[in-house]
């Protein structure tokens, strides 16, 4: 059968399974019926495995994906061991022990698919690994204490042994360590999955299964075994997730990205972290025992965790911000400053040039022919020789020299104390590492002293095309800037300051 229909005819059949499991009459069968939707999963697992080491993608990744599903299969199959030990003892044996052969079954489930989901996230490591810990870890300790409230201090004291007592409570512990796996999951860069989200619905049905049956002791809800059904709903989503067409796709990877601190992001941290609070406020409301040691180191470590979050997230916005103001600055194409740099660079140059009397000289340099360049290799070639043309030249300056792009192909050359000869060999430098054997036509200017940057330009501009005329594949030097004559004054009769009327 297509795959892409083997997961849904799957959930279907195992939903009409359920059903039947619920109108079976208690028994063997019925029992049976539970543990025989339980090991269709397991086997709807190390299918999945199969099936993840045959398709195309990173070596790394396939055998992490198949070991991950093999993983869940063998815990999956611990489960129906424990099935079936109870059905023994139930049935056969008519007894009903505590621990038993079956709990060493049940837990042992816990570590192989603890394990499985540790091993997706370690292969799925990410440059924000920082702050998807963070919500993690806020998400893990502000859960870990209802559980403590609810399941875990309940369950101490009151058993024979300390075997006994460690088995009781490994079940809530077990819990806890998943859940905190399974909320780094969440949080790792994985691209959401149809298969994803049917393995996280399943082991969302699977802890508050187990929730449901520690707090109930097990004991039917309303004489119908309702306590059974998120256990079985539990494998059916597992065996739906295995045979879903996107399982050998788990470590699918998302582009990198923070963590952002979307609005039900921000209001599901929010509420984890006053669970604390709340949880101190209904027992004094109702009159309970207060946890008051639970409720003050929670809320301790929930405090440190938010901070260093928000101590998180503000550097990132410094990075973000960092990050553009430097595209603002700079050429996306030849990672050269763009105009806007060189209009500041221009103003600071200018004013130490005048403090200290030193040269300042201006080249404008565009590349011949490029259009035609264009419209012989392409726009991508012509791309590629502006950006070369750009690494090529800006290892020949020197550190005090700026190149920076003017627009299309015309570069600008700052070249502060550099005389216009010495200027001159640097362009000539300059031609001889152009690649794509190709030219270029420059238009030399130096600063007189009083004219402004535009007009400084403006004289390059003027001496480029003077270049281009005579021939292109040449620098041209500026003329001197032209002066507005001084006005005489005026001639005509002026009455003296202070003379007579």
């Amino acid at each position: 059968m297509d795959r892409s229909r083997l997961w849904r005819v799957y959930l279907l059949g195992g939903g009409v399974a359920v059903g039947v499991f619920l109108l079976l009459p208690y028994g063997v069968p019925r029992d049976a019926l539970y543990a025989l939707i339980g090991l269709s999963s397991a086997v709807a697992a190390f299918t999945a495995a199969v099936h993840s080491g045959g398709v195309a993608g990173r070596w790394t990744i396939r055998r992490a994906t198949r070991r991950a599903w093999v993983l869940m299969g063998l815990g999956q199959l611990m489960a129906v061991c424990g099935d079936l030990m109870w059905l023994h003892y139930t049935h056969i044996a008519r007894t009903d022990p505590f621990p038993s052969l079956a709990d060493l079954f049940y837990l042992l489930e816990y570590p192989l698919v603890t394990a499985a989901l540790t091993l997706l996230v370690l292969n799925r490591r990410s440059h924000f690994d920082r702050e998807a810990l963070l919500d993690s870890a806020i998400l893990i300790v502000g859960l870990a204490l209802p559980y403590w409230v609810l399941l875990i201090q309940p369950s101490i004291g009151g058993y024979e042994s300390a075997f006994d007592q460690t088995v009781a409570l490994g079940y809530p512990v077990a819990d806890v360590a998943l859940l905190a796996v399974l909320m780094w999951l969440l949080n790792t860069s994985y691209t959401q999955t149809r298969a994803f989200r049917l393995l996280t619905a399943a082991l969302v049905m699977l802890l508050t299964a187990d929730v449901i049956f520690i707090v109930t002791e097990g004991e039917p809800i309303l004489d119908l075994p309702l306590g059974d059904l998120p256990f079985l709903g539990s494998y059916l989503l597992w065996g739906a997730a295995a045979l879903h067409p996107s399982a050998p796709d788990l470590l699918r990877a998302t582009p990198e990205a923070a963590p952002s601190l979307t609005p039900r992001r921000l209001l599901t941290l929010t509420a984890v972290v006053l669970l604390a609070p709340g949880t101190l406020i209904v027992q004094l409301a109702f009159g309970l025992e207060l946890d008051a040691w639970a409720v003050a180191v929670t809320s301790a470590v929930l405090f440190m965790l938010v901070v260093a979050r928000m101590a998180a997230m503000l550097r990132r916005m410094q990075e973000q911000a960092d990050r553009l103001d430097e595209i603002a600055r700079t050429d996306t194409l030849t990672g050269l400053p763009n105009r806007r740099t060189l209009d500041a660079q221009l103003a600071r140059e200018y004013e130490r040039a005048a403090r200290d009397g030193a040269p300042l000289c201006l080249a404008l340099l565009d590349l011949d022919h490029f259009k035609r360049f264009n419209d012989t290799h392409g726009h991508q070639a012509g791309d590629r020789l502006l950006a070369g043309a750009a690494t090529a030249w800006s290892l020949v300056i020197t550190s005090g020299d700026m190149l920076a792009r003017y627009g299309g192909e015309e570069f600008v050359l700052l070249m502060p104390g550099r005389t216009l000869d010495d200027a001159e060999h640097l362009l000539a430098a300059l031609r001889l590492v152009t690649p794509e054997q190709q030219t270029f036509s420059a238009g030399l200017a130096r600063w007189d002293g009083r004219e402004s940057p535009l007009e400084l330009l403006r004289r390059a501009d003027t001496a480029l095309y003077a270049a281009k005329d005579a021939g292109r594949d040449r620098t041209m030097r500026a003329g001197l800037p032209a002066r507005s004559p001084v006005k005489p004054p005026p001639v005509g009769r002026h009455r003296a300051p202070g003379g007579p009327s």
